[in-house]
């Protein structure tokens, strides 16, 4: 990460339609608070592209409203060509971190992929980021907290090596 160089991002979960798609939105709202836009690019994508196309699912829309986030991006799944085009892949489980390995193109490219967790501080004793999408409202925002803490973290780490 040079100061000329887009560090890129890609979220993965599952669908692309609650954890990775709120992950997108709240790093690209951190990121946008910092005027770092033309130094990190956001994406999200899913490990099943059955959602492919969609918004995000409309419950954490509202979950994630309610704190100022705009969810608007829409699902896809993620390609081989994303382990090329990002710098870090980061998933939300170990289900998600499996697929993904799978895709992965040749070896030397697992090490862009990342566990969300990893950046998460205030949240110890999750060692996943729970799917919300069989959950009530408490899911959601449970997920909400998770990835605002991870995000922040993630954040803080990247600005080290932007001038």
């Amino acid at each position: 990460m040079t100061n000329n160089k887009i560090t890129r991002i890609l979220f993965v979960c599952l669908g692309n339609i609650c954890r990775s798609a709120a992950a997108n939105g709240v790093m690209e709202d951190f990121v946008a608070k910092e005027g770092l836009e033309n130094k990190i690019a956001i994406d999200s994508a899913g490990t099943y592209g059955g959602h492919a196309g969609e918004l995000p699912d409309p419950r954490m829309r509202v979950a994630a409203s309610r704190r100022g986030y705009n969810l608007t991006h829409r699902s896809r799944r993620i390609k081989e060509e994303d382990f090329y085009n990002f710098d870090m892949i980061i998933v939300m489980d170990d289900s998600n971190y499996e697929n993904v390995a799978r895709l992965a193109p040749e070896r030397k490219y697992l090490n862009k992929v990342y566990r969300f967790v990893e950046f998460s501080k205030n949240h110890p004793e999750w060692s996943y980021v729970p799917d919300p999408y069989y959950e009530g409202h408490e899911g959601f925002e449970l997920v909400l907290d998770l990835l605002e803490d991870g995000c922040a973290e993630l954040l803080t780490q990247l600005k080290k090596n932007i001038k």
